[in-house]
């Protein structure tokens, strides 16, 4: 059985569709360690409670959430995970792993993961991805190991620098990643994502 990393990051308004993408995974034969962003672990939202949303991963995975820096540090080397998700991937965890800032365990454990030469895929959810953002988004479409869940603009019209990534293909993305290609084609036309 493949083991991967399934890291949350607080998108809140996405996680249904994350939770429905997270039970594909498992269904498909991967043992998921799952690690939350320090937010996700302790913020209720009007979308998800904290406690309640740790319990519905941890019934889907079967295994205990990951939520701290000592929690993520073995995740590149004692934990042999073969790739990491991260979805959603915020702008500003976005912005993290591209300038190699390490202080949650997503971003810990995105660093582990790619210190030993290992996938990586990113669902992006962020309203800044083509704003302040773009520069960050540039920096990893063009860095080793690292995979994008193909994504699109969610309302062009009102929302014109947001991007989200289309949770529907987690799973083809990261089966794509482990054979080492990007699924393509990474930039997909207007329609409502969420």
């Amino acid at each position: 059985m493949t083991k991967i990393g399934f890291c949350v990051s607080g998108s809140f308004c996405t996680f249904k569709n994350v939770l429905k993408a997270l039970r594909e995974v498992v269904d498909a034969g991967f043992d998921v360690t799952p690690i939350f962003s320090y937010n996700v672990a302790n913020l209720d939202t009007r979308f998800f409670k904290a406690a309640d949303f740790r319990k519905e991963v941890e019934t889907i995975t079967g295994n205990k959430v990951i939520d701290t820096l000592v929690g993520a540090e073995p995740v590149g080397t004692s934990m042999g995970l073969e790739l990491l998700v991260v979805a959603p991937c915020t702008g500003n965890t976005l912005a993290k792993i591209a300038n190699g800032i390490t202080d949650t365990p997503v971003t810990l454990a995105v660093k582990a993961q790619l210190r030993n030469s290992r996938p990586v895929v990113l669902s992006i959810s962020s309203n800044d991805a083509l704003g302040a953002n773009a520069k960050n988004m540039g920096i990893l479409l063009n860095t080793k190991n690292i995979y994008f869940v193909p994504f699109g603009q969610d309302d062009p019209t009102v929302k014109t620098n947001s991007l989200i990534a289309d949770t529907t293909l987690i799973l083809p993305t990261i089966i794509s990643a482990l054979g080492g290609k990007q699924l393509q084609p990474v930039f997909r036309s207007y329609k409502p994502l969420i």
